[in-house]
């Protein structure tokens, strides 16, 4: 069961991190429903650590889809400059409010509402896109702002890449420098939150359960991550951002009236007992 649960938890991570649909709000959502299902809860650790696996085969799609740029940034200071100042908002939120994200994660609402934010960053990012700068031609102020859409997406239900993309749009970056730019900035962030994940597991902070199926879930993860990056890349040219939108719109819709009628239904169940 945790093998499964690892590889359906991959396929929505590989599909959620590229797609600006947020792969960590659905994660919680998916999560829910799994323990819903089988009956087995997680604790937050738990949570954590696979979301962090799973996002870490995510990690393996973008090197390897976007290995020339990163190839590049060899003879790119200026560019590794703006990639360090944009990951500054997202590393100190990691680092100050991490036990406060942890606790987030394991709320299925207030993903279902972060997910309205993240159409409406969707739709204004379409709207007011201004298409005129390469990423290596970003002044540094709007790489810094970049960040800031970066960190908001900490928060389960924001996308992390339609914000970010989103960001960039409006802040005048082509469609196709907004989504490398986006994705070149998710390799410091993530490949942090790994490296800090792992050193729990290996001071003994957080106990991993079932190595195997943290292994399978990142492999599901970097494999559909890999299809899906490349789908998106295409997509963010055509301009159908707000396709996801819509989507998250759907989502979030759903998800905000499963939580509240699941309360609703807990509090008559106890005044009843």
């Amino acid at each position: 069961m945790e093998i499964l649960e690892a590889v359906i938890l991959g396929i929505v991570q590989g599909i959620g991190e590229f797609l600006p649909i947020s792969s960590s709000g659905h994660l919680v959502i998916a999560g829910e429903l799994l323990e819903l299902v089988t009956g087995v809860k997680k604790n937050n650790e738990e949570k954590l650590l696979l979301n962090v696996v799973l996002h870490a085969g995510t990690l393996g799609s973008i090197l390897v889809v976007y290995w020339k740029e990163i190839w590049a940034l060899r003879v790119q200071p200026r560019v590794c400059m703006m990639l360090v100042l944009a990951s500054i908002p997202a590393a100190i939120l990691g680092f100050t409010m991490k036990d406060t994200f942890e606790q987030v994660f394991a709320t299925p609402l207030i993903a279902g509402v972060a997910l309205f934010g993240t159409a409406g960053l969707l739709m204004l990012g379409q709207r007011l896109e201004k298409s005129e700068l390469n990423y290596e031609d970003l002044p540094f102020r709007s790489a810094f702002l970049i960040g800031l859409f970066q960190a908001a997406a900490l928060v389960p239900g924001i996308s992390r890449s339609g914000s970010t993309i989103a960001g960039g749009l409006m802040l005048g970056l082509q469609r196709k420098s907004a989504a490398t730019f986006s994705f070149l900035m998710a390799i410091p962030v993530i490949g942090g939150a790994v490296l800090i994940e792992l050193k729990d597991v290996f001071t003994g902070e957080t106990v991993v359960a079932s190595p195997s199926a943290l292994v399978i879930g990142g492999i599901v993860s970097f494999v559909v991550g890999f299809a899906c990056l490349r789908w998106m890349v295409s997509l963010i040219a055509k301009g159908k951002l707000h396709w996801f939108a819509y989507y998250c719109v759907a989502v979030g819709t759903a998800t905000v009236v499963w939580q509240l009628f699941a309360t609703v239904f807990a509090e008559s169940v106890a005044l009843q007992g």
